[in-house]
């Protein structure tokens, strides 16, 4: 028996694995930090044996809350990720399997691989409407990658999509890769609708350094890149420093940050209610927006969320805020689950890879919808 994270994303300790029924594990904190939650390993044995894993010292993790009703994901193929039912207690989640294959791999959401990164980027480039731009390297020399989709002229909006400043929040390039294919997809009326009227910047990855890594929440220096949008520098956050400074290069009509949540069982969107310009116009291009993702998708509702922020209080360090503030445009961090959707529950797979692809798009006809008003 043998476990192991030596790959692309892999996060474990191994504490012990002797006794197939007794196996004990922690995740790694993030370098030079102390948050803690992704994890991705892979197991080796003998087939159809019962096997028991207790991941422990979650109490001191990023959420704890996170792992009330989590179940754990897996896969044989890398391909296909599926819910493995567990329980959490005590600061330990607990989960029996009985392997059909030599070697199982688990994971805190369905991982999204540096390669098939590199894959979206290889295949964006190649279609006639995109064109992908490097804008610098991250600390651990990987490349800061940026596509435009669309020909940019001074009577279209720009509307950035940005993913992944957290790492570990794999769901987010899911959704880009979703929205990616739909928007290059020259037979879709929603595409066609939306490239007439703008152009596309899209960041399927802030954070490759982390992702690599297998870090939750921090890039390579452990700097949390969703706190650095104020004063962003090449020592800490090149991330962050290079697209910003794109953005302001292109100027910024509409962005959508992409992430995932821990604790909550919905999909939702936390706006910039608490900048300090915000107005009934700012007001009316969220409202609007939300209306229409609401007829969109049932994946999609607005009773559950983060509590708004009082007039003024908005973390300006954050990136949806701070870009809505700067640039005076509708701003929204967009938030999926690690667990499921509650409103539509799914046992087998819970809120997943598939399902983000699927939001993803959907997300394009609701955009639709407030393109025209966006200035």
């Amino acid at each position: 028996m043998k476990i192991t994270s030596n790959f692309d994303s892999g996060n474990i300790k191994v504490i012990e694995a002797v006794d197939p029924l007794n196996i004990q594990l922690e995740i790694n904190k993030d370098n030079q930090s102390d948050f803690f939650q992704w994890f991705h390993f892979r197991l080796e044995t003998t087939p159809f044996q019962s096997h028991k894993l207790h991941i422990n010292n979650l109490e001191n993790s990023a959420y704890p809350d996170g792992w009330e009703g989590y179940h754990a994901v897996a896969s044989y193929d890398r391909q296909t990720w599926f819910r493995v039912p567990s329980e959490y207690a005590n600061g330990t989640l607990s989960f029996e399997v009985e392997p059909e294959c030599g070697s199982m791999y688990f994971a805190y959401f369905a991982p999204y691989s540096y390669d098939r990164h590199l894959d979206l980027l290889a295949w964006v480039q190649s279609q006639h409407a995109c064109e992908l731009e490097t804008l610098g390297e991250t600390l651990d020399g990987r490349d800061m990658s940026v596509l435009r989709v669309g020909i940019p002229s001074s009577d279209k909006k720009t509307i950035w999509i940005t993913a992944r400043q957290h790492p570990g929040e794999t769901m987010a390039e899911w959704y880009v890769e979703g929205l990616l294919h739909k928007l290059l997809d020259d037979e879709d009326p929603h595409a066609a609708a939306l490239l007439s009227k703008a152009v596309f910047y899209i960041v399927p990855n802030m954070n490759p350094d982390g992702s690599v890594r297998g870090h939750l929440r921090t890039n390579a220096k452990g700097v949390n890149l969703n706190r650095e949008w104020q004063t962003p520098s090449m020592e800490n956050s090149p991330e962050v420093f290079l697209v910003l400074n794109k953005m302001r290069e292109t100027g910024l009509d509409m962005h959508l940050d992409i992430h995932g949540d821990e604790a909550i069982p919905y999909n939702f969107v936390a706006g910039s209610e608490g900048i300090p310009g915000y107005d009934d116009r700012l007001k009316e291009l969220e409202d609007s927006f939300k209306a229409a993702l609401l007829t969109v998708t049932p994946e999609f509702q607005d009773e559950h969320g983060y509590p708004k922020d009082e007039p003024g209080q908005a973390n300006l360090t954050v990136g949806s805020s701070a870009v809505a503030h700067e640039f005076n445009a509708l701003a929204y961090t967009v938030e999926m689950p690690f667990k499921d959707n509650d409103d539509l529950p799914d046992p087998d797979y819970g809120w997943s890879d598939r399902r983000s692809y699927q939001f993803g798009q959907d997300t394009l006809a609701a955009i639709v919808n407030v393109v025209d008003k966006l200035r």
